[in-house]
């Protein structure tokens, strides 16, 4: 070879590890890349109007975690009280939810997913997620539910996960992912509390014994500075408790051999700095349980996108939700003067945001929920050193009957307590009655005696 070969055959290997050079830098530094902002949501009807992803794009998140009914997949049937299908009423004979066709589904996991504003956000965010129950397929369903496999599917496509990923072959869409350098990485542990949940009423398991092993697994794994939980369903927050039997709601509290084994592992596997993150429910709330871990325990719910409670009622009455959002006991809740409404909950859209400040000393957490012009509607603010084993006294002693806030889960209320809401809402009902009756009773006299009157005159 001459003196030229072997000078381009130098050229040629410094052009290719310069390549590699760049190629392997530029992977190490997306590796490598801190995460300060995360935005999370749950409930967006792919037929409803969606500006709030304006607002998401805004606050501009490296990560977007969908926390379920991230598609309304099943239909709803309208109330009928009477007729041959009742789906309301002591006489109720048919289902009110019914589920749809994979070919529906399909159809609506793409019409989600080619949303202008949602593509926006795919372009420049990293997306994950879990499901919950009517992009499982079906309202409040189980482990029973016959298309949860396929449907799974139709879930991975739409988040994009790749063929060859776990997700695909396991039986269940629970997932966990690490974004961040050593000593600043935040763990995501996403659960599926559908794919294995006994019925509601059977204080059965919501994960599963497979489940139950992974994250297990996975909080007893390596050290991270954060570590955020997902729940398609509230974990602290137990409003189901204290709002029946007039609203139902589904969340841990239901089941709670299984949250005190959830708090139990947190506790057991001696890591710190976890926190919650949960859906579901149409409104916005953070509570928290300081009975658990020896740090206060946060959960913070941001629910719907595009479905809230306050949209489900004409905008005059909507005082009405938050005055019955006030009298909703709850020792759970955290209240604080910034909330937007007394009651520090929220019932119009919202999402929800997480800001870490990794140059602050010692580093600072604001768990917030946003409204749909990304203003903060509820939110707290904490250095990582509060969310540390000792820095509140884990040994609680009561007296009988005495409750303590935010280590008395509301199913532990007294009655006349916990069932308040109710009370005010029958007597109120009692008292229209009664008043329609002295009313109608009055009415009759009166037209009796003016019947009388004229016939006499």
């Amino acid at each position: 070879m001459g003196n030229g070969g072997w000078w381009w055959w130098w050229w040629g290997l410094m052009i290719i590890g310069a390549v590699v050079a760049v190629a392997s830098s530029g992977s190490q530094r997306k590796e490598d890349l801190r995460v300060s902002r995360i935005a999370f949501g749950s409930c967006s009807d792919q037929s409803d109007p969606q500006p709030i992803w304006d607002a998401i794009i805004k606050y501009d998140p490296q990560v977007f975690i969908w926390l379920g009914d991230n598609i309304y997949g099943d239909n709803k049937r309208p109330f009928k009280l009477f007729g041959k299908e009742r789906t309301i009423g002591p006489w109720k004979n048919a289902p009110r939810f019914v589920p749809n066709s994979r070919q529906e589904m399909e159809l609506r996991f793409k019409k989600a997913k080619t949303n202008p504003g949602y593509s926006r956000l795919r372009e420049k965010t990293k997306i994950i997620g879990t499901w919950d129950d009517h992009d499982y397929g079906l309202n409040d369903a189980g482990k029973e539910f016959s298309a949860k496999i396929s449907n799974q599917e139709l879930l991975l496509d739409f988040l994009e996960e790749p063929q060859d990923s776990p997700r695909r072959k396991q039986a269940g869409v629970y997932a966990s992912y690490t974004f961040g350098p050593l000593g600043r990485q935040i763990k995501v542990i996403l659960l599926d509390t559908r794919y294995h949940r006994d019925p509601l009423s059977s204080d059965g398991t919501i994960l599963g014994n497979l489940q139950w092993t992974w994250l297990e697994k996975e909080l007893n794994g390596p050290a991270s500075a954060i570590t955020i939980i997902g729940s398609s369903i509230q974990v602290i927050s137990n409003l189901s408790a204290t709002t029946g039997p007039l609203i139902s709601s589904e969340s841990w509290g239901r089941f709670p051999k299984e949250r005190d084994r959830l708090f139990k592992l947190i506790a057991d596997s001696k890591r710190d700095q976890v926190f919650f993150i949960s859906g579901d429910v149409h409104f916005g709330e953070i509570a928290r349980y300081d009975c658990a871990t020896g740090y206060p325990l946060y959960d913070i719910t941001s629910s719907g996108l595009t479905k809230s409670i306050e949209e489900a009622v004409p905008p005059p009455f909507h005082f009405i939700v938050r005055f019955v959002a006030s009298l909703t006991p709850t020792t759970m809740r955290v209240m604080n003067q910034n909330c937007r409404f007394s009651s520090c909950t929220y019932g119009q859209p919202n999402f929800g945001a997480i800001e870490i400040d990794w140059d602050a000393t010692p580093v600072t957490l604001k768990l917030e929920v946003k409204d749909i012009n990304g203003l903060t509607v509820t939110g707290v603010k904490m250095s990582l050193l509060e969310l540390q084993a000792g820095s509140i006294n884990n040994v609680v002693t009561m007296k009988t009957g005495e409750y303590w806030r935010h280590c008395s889960p509301e199913v532990t209320l007294p009655w006349l307590v916990r069932y308040r809401l109710a009370i005010v809402f029958y007597s109120a009902v009692a008292i229209l009655l009664l008043a329609l009756i002295v009313f109608t009773y009055a009415a009759v006299l009166i037209s009796r005696r003016c019947l009388g009157k004229c016939k006499f005159d």
